[in-house]
């Protein structure tokens, strides 16, 4: 009975596919897949700088069964990034992933034959020596010269390299020819006998579930899956040939039969509502007054075209926080420009806090300069600030780039009340611009001021952590 190992790559594949998913769900995703007992889940480049590293601090401890796995371009400071963010996991993998068609090698990383090998060789030596599992993903490889790939796979096992996967990434092989192809690489290279050898199948003919037991017939013993992501092979798919005809073509996984089918359902559900529709023909029409009002039924993308007016530039797991609390609200109310800021700040970017307020004396008056002393709490320790300004939300604020010790430049504050009365609760929204970027914060008090000051903490604090501070 032949061994077929599952990588999922529903993670991976949705950043490709139009699917924002949020941090809870890829939570969730990586508990089902665990339970499913898949042999590796692989995950994402990190192109969202911290909120990608904390997902995979966060995952290493759920699972201590199967392989977690980072994908990562022929890129220095992403590899050395990724080496970071996944060595903490039980069994950390980076999949490096390598063009090697004409096509990829030219247009998406930009660089001739001989570099790719020369960085695919370096790579994977930086990866293996900080102790973490390397495995290369040869994209396009069923497109590839037939010379240069070969070259590539014997420089990817000579440098180390433990899992080599070819990528059928047009998707044209039918299984005859997939079982020709294989069979010919082993043929071709005794070597890859060594390592696990893994294919990636796309679906663009509807037979990648055949072209993949094709594969493993072949020779191959890792077979790449998702799950609701258009296009690629899908876990159900792979899982319900292998419990239908596994034990008549002798080949098994070690997948949970048993909890195979509502497994799988659930993640279906996450990744295939998260989707966004193509619909490139349709523009968001915004008004330069910023005098405009979004539809209930607004779609992701022009969500995402809104924020990009409003000056936010979002990951998509912030868009998606912001896509689901977009439509909460907009069931009950219209969601303007001035709504939609409020919700960026209110759940785009959460981080934990480098500074929380502790408290705040203001002078001011129609006879006197405002003056401002602020006191804020870093690591536990007290620091304080006192400034004059123009007003007391101008010392406020400066007596806070006093405590920082840097200007940033204030893009936008605006105060509205929550509640009625002489006591209602005001909500504070601070725009700040640090390297040309724009960061929002709020805060919610009973006094103005206070939600003014709030706010503008809560904007610095993804400052803060964004930029290491």
């Amino acid at each position: 009975m032949k061994k077929a190992a599952v990588a999922d790559a529903t993670l991976r594949m949705c950043e490709n596919s139009g699917c924002t998913l949020g941090f809870k769900e890829k939570i969730e995703i990586v508990k089902q897949l665990d339970r499913l007992s898949v042999d590796a889940i692989e995950t994402a480049p990190l192109l969202n700088g911290k909120s990608d590293v904390l997902f995979l601090h966060t995952i290493a401890p759920l699972t201590s069964k199967c392989t977690i796995s980072c994908a990562v371009p022929l890129d220095d400071a992403l590899v050395d990034l990724s080496c970071k963010a996944v060595v903490k996991a039980a069994k950390p993998r980076l999949n490096i992933l390598a063009p090697v068609s004409a096509v990829q090698m030219e247009y998406h990383c930009h660089k001739k034959p001989d570099a790719v090998i020369e960085k695919l060789e370096e790579v994977i030596k930086k990866v293996c020596s900080c102790n973490i599992e390397a495995e290369v993903s040869l994209l396009d490889a069923t497109r590839a010269e037939r010379d240069f790939l070969l070259k590539a796979i014997r420089c990817a096992i000579s440098a180390g390299a433990k899992i080599i996967t070819v990528c059928d990434s047009a998707g044209m092989l039918l299984p005859p020819e997939m079982h020709d192809f294989i069979s010919s690489l082993k043929t071709d290279i005794p070597e890859l006998d060594e390592v696990v050898l893994s294919i990636e199948c796309s679906d663009e003919l509807h037979m990648a579930p055949a072209c993949a037991v094709a594969a493993v017939l072949a020779g191959v013993t890792q077979i790449k899956t998702a799950a609701g992501v258009p296009g690629k092979l899908q876990l159900k798919a792979f899982a319900d040939v292998l419990n239908a005809k596994g034990e008549s073509l002798g080949i098994d996984s070690g997948l949970n039969r048993t909890a195979c089918g509502s497994i799988i359902q659930v993640i279906d559900s996450l990744v295939s509502g998260k989707i966004i529709p193509a619909s490139p023909e349709r523009k968001l029409q915004i008004s330069g007054n910023g005098d405009w009002k979004l539809a209930a039924g607004e779609d992701m993308a022009a969500i995402g075209e809104a924020v990009k007016k409003l000056g936010y530039e979002l990951s998509a797991d912030d868009l998606g926080k912001v896509y689901d609390e977009f439509v909460n609200i907009s069931r009950k109310k219209e969601v303007g420009a001035k709504d939609l800021d409020a919700i960026v700040a209110a759940v785009a970017m959460q981080v934990p806090p480098t500074y929380t307020l502790k408290s705040f004396v203001i002078n001011s008056g129609n006879v006197i300069t405002s003056m401002a002393h602020v006191v804020l709490l870093k690591n536990g320790k007290e620091v304080q600030g006192f400034s004059m300004g123009d007003g007391p939300i101008d010392a406020a604020f400066l007596s806070i780039e006093n405590i920082v010790g840097r200007h940033f430049e204030l893009d936008d504050f605006q105060i509205t009340a929550v509640t009625e009365g002489r006591e209602a609760v005001g909500s504070g929204i601070v725009r700040l611009r640090s390297n040309g970027k724009l960061y929002s914060g709020k805060g919610v008090s009973t006094d103005v001021i206070g939600a003014g000051i709030r706010a503008y903490v809560d904007a610095l604090n993804k400052i803060c952590y964004e930029e290491n501070n």
